[in-house]
């Protein structure tokens, strides 16, 4: 089976393939504190409310943008799976052609989202993850990622606004039923909502533009579907695309060799 971890700046997610089908996925808050001791005892406690064997993982694969998170997500595979992780970088065979100025910079996560999306719709594509950022990414219709646009994540965006506005209270998000708002809260509510979808829209219009071209939109994250409510631009919401993009690059790549020097075993690339 298949372990993958998905690295993100708010929470990672690990998930179970069996070669089949996902058969368990889990997720934790990101801390690049936290050791692979104590990944271990969380992680190991879930897969036994499951049913999973640890000695059942044979391979596994990491995607992260927490650099600092990656020793102890490494340890964790090595000590206590007996495996080494392949690590997504823009080195490894993705398939495709990364048609950037310096590959090395794009975020992992984006070039999973690309090789995912490709691979379940075709294209020409554009990605949009609401995570912490919210990302576009553009794929033609050969699977070359072209680069995209980071924005502010709209979780960001509320609380940079709470912080820097004395009087401004700290909102949840939701979809509101009138744009003007007839009160501070629901004002907030809008100008978030609103705001966000008309950033959808604007941008997927304007990447049109410069494409020359109509290019599908796929939405993932966790804010797609109610960001999707708002607006008729999202055409598809895949929740798994990151995971998927994670099973596909392992399956396009050979598992690293584990080493072992002196009883030990060593941190290489």
């Amino acid at each position: 089976m298949l372990m993958v971890v998905d690295a993100g700046n708010t929470n990672i997610v690990f998930a179970v393939h069996d070669g089949d089908n996902w058969i368990g996925t889990w997720r934790i808050a990101t801390d690049d504190q936290r050791t692979s001791d104590e990944y271990a005892v969380w992680l190991l406690t879930l897969f036994s409310i499951a049913g999973i064997k640890r000695e059942g993982i044979d391979r596994a694969v990491i995607g992260t943008v927490v650099p600092a998170a990656l020793y102890h997500l490494r340890r964790l595979c090595r000590d206590y799976f007996d495996v080494e992780p392949l690590v997504a970088r823009a080195r490894l065979d993705w398939g495709f052609q990364i048609k950037i100025d310096n590959p090395d910079e794009v975020g992992a996560d984006r070039l999973l989202n690309a090789l995912a999306a490709h691979k379940a719709y075709s294209g020409p594509l554009v990605v949009i993850d609401f995570g912490t950022a919210t990302t576009f990414d553009v794929i033609d219709g050969d699977g070359a990622y072209l680069g995209g646009i980071i924005a502010p994540g709209i979780n960001l965006s509320i609380e940079a606004l709470h912080k820097a506005a004395a009087r401004l209270p700290r909102i949840g998000i939701g979809r509101p039923q009138a744009v003007i708002g007839r009160s501070t809260v629901p004002a907030m509510q809008s100008g978030i909502y609103w705001g966000y979808v008309g950033m959808i829209e604007g941008l997927v219009a304007r990447i049109r533009a410069e494409y020359s071209g109509h290019l599908k939109v796929i939405a993932t994250g966790g804010l797609a579907p109610l960001l999707a409510e708002g607006t008729i631009v999202i055409e598809k919401i895949d929740p798994d695309l990151t995971l998927d993009g994670l099973r596909l690059l392992a399956m396009r790549n050979p598992a690293p060799t584990l080493h072992k020097e002196r009883g030990r075993i060593a941190d290489s690339d």
